[in-house]
């Protein structure tokens, strides 16, 4: 399992749930908040699509974690291994959110006015059948529409994500068949794998029909995966770094004109940008300057550390002032309080997320993970197979990607060539002493006039690492051959 971090998408996290927490805030009745997005118009009202980026965003992720643990073979124990990772990772906070906010929906319940107890255009059911639904997170599987399908409406996406993480053992193993296909390939399906998206938006204006929900899960977590694919071909060259850091560059400018301008095909055409998400992904995942650097940042990192607690969070805390501002009269729609109240609720959810983060969700996540025995609770070895090792057979293309078994097997090349060049010098050390030592009792040294040759090699014969060279080539390769053909290598190297 790789142990390298993609901080430029770690950072691009909190912007993905920023955005979702801008897109949900925006649908609160103030006057300011009507002016605002009136005047930045879809890049705030097509907040939604932050949805579809996390999506990318764990297809790729999971996949650069995951691909050659799981990929080369269907395994139980790596398969429960990762399932596991996977539910410490989003259910203790899940869990307490959902709780918290289950006691509110039945408090609004038993002592509200009316049968609304949620601000969702379907109510959700809070019966007991619904509730282990909600607590297993598979509440939105037996459901065409998310609406009224969660008690926390944010957390259907986490329903629809837990299904991928269980189909992802499986799908890995198409994934990892694909890996060696041409990046240009890889890269085009990537795209394509959002058309079923790119064609909701452009026909209707918007991504919300039957099973709408299984189709975007489905096409940003399979379009980050297979992007990862495209990205894992690349050799991590200046050029192709400096390439990656233009696109990202130039892919958000892209991205904000195709919303502004989709306006003018149609109210929410513009949404038919979410074919450029697993690009923008793939480059700041290789990038090293200009956004990828401000994404790589520790106050970009942690805030995109914090972000699924921000996710979880934000609508239960919304919801709460919502009700606030329909029923006090000293809230209304223009008064400087409510104005204020709403901008010190929207900067208070980074503060929960951050205290939920904290207090909940890493310690819960450490705390479950070393539950588990000894070996599982240890990442999985990616197998050192040659046929498994990183696209180039060398660790240098992407460092920390793929099969680690290129990073141990040339860091072995250049401990045998360090001692293939420590011996060199030990015999050259050895000579000299024999030549000081050779005088008479008076200790003067007397060099012989013939010069010491090394031994020549056999009639006819090659030197030996030529010789290994050609024995190997007329041998068929075995699972030793990668790891000689490196010492080889570095004995070459060292006699060069």
């Amino acid at each position: 399992m790789p142990s390298t971090e993609l901080r430029g998408l770690t950072g691009l996290r909190i912007v993905a749930a920023a955005w979702v927490v801008l897109f949900h805030f925006h649908f609160t009745p103030l006057e300011a908040v009507a002016e605002v997005a009136a005047v930045l118009g879809p890049l705030i009202t097509a907040g939604a699509l932050g949805v579809d980026l996390f999506f990318v965003l764990s297809g790729f992720v999971i996949t650069y974690t995951y691909l050659d643990s799981l990929g080369p073979a269907l395994r139980v124990r790596a398969t429960v291994r990762f399932v596991w990772a996977r539910a410490c990772r989003i259910w203790p906070v899940y869990a307490l959110v959902f709780h918290l906010f289950g006691i509110w929906l039945m408090a609004r319940l038993w002592y509200g006015s009316d049968s609304e107890v949620a601000f969702q255009a379907v109510q959700p059911d809070l019966g007991p059948t619904e509730y282990l639904q909600q607590l297993f997170m598979v509440q939105l599987w037996d459901n065409p529409f998310f609406d009224g399908a969660s008690w926390v409406g944010a957390t259907w996406s986490i329903s629809a994500e837990w299904l991928a993480y269980l189909l992802f053992p499986v799908g890995v193993l198409v994934l990892f068949r694909l890996r060696n296909l041409p990046a240009t390939v890889l890269t085009m399906a990537a795209v394509a794998l959002m058309a079923p998206m790119v064609w909701a938006y452009l026909s209707t204006g918007t991504p919300y029909h039957p099973w709408s929900w299984a189709a975007r899960i489905l096409c940003g977590f399979s379009g980050g995966a297979v992007m990862y694919l495209a990205v894992r071909r690349k050799r991590r060259t200046e050029g192709l770094r400096r390439g990656a850091s233009t696109a990202a560059v130039v892919l958000p400018v892209l991205i904000a004109a195709g919303l502004l301008l989709g306006e003018l095909l149609g109210p929410g055409r513009g949404g038919a940008v979410i074919a450029l998400f697993p690009l923008l992904v793939g480059a700041l995942a290789v990038a090293d300057r200009g956004p990828a650097m401000v994404l790589s940042m520790p106050w970009a990192v942690y805030g995109g550390r914090v972000s699924y607690s921000l996710y979880l969070v934000h609508i239960p805390m919304f919801e709460i002032y919502w009700l606030a501002l329909q029923k006090f009269s000293s809230l209304g729609p223009g008064t400087l309080l409510a104005h204020v109240t709403g901008v010190v609720v929207l900067l208070s959810t980074f503060a929960v997320a951050a205290l939920a983060f904290h207090a909940v969700e890493e310690p819960a996540r450490r705390s479950l993970r070393a539950m588990a025995r000894p070996g599982d609770a240890a990442p999985a070895r990616a197998s050192r197979s040659p046929r498994h090792r990183a696209v180039g057979g060398t660790a240098t293309g992407w460092p920390g990607v793929g099969n680690q078994s290129a990073t141990r097997l040339t860091s072995e090349a250049a401990t045998a060539r360090s001692r293939i060049v420590a011996a060199r010098r030990n015999a050259a050390a050895g000579r000299s002493g024999e030549t000081r030592a050779g005088g008479g009792p008076g200790g003067s040294a007397q060099v012989s006039a013939v010069p010491r040759r090394r031994p020549a090699p056999e009639a006819g014969g090659p030197p030996l690492a030529a010789a290994l060279i050609n024995a190997q080539r007329r041998q068929p390769p075995r699972p030793g051959d990668y790891e000689r053909s490196l010492y080889v290598q570095g004995y070459l190297n060292a006699r060069g």
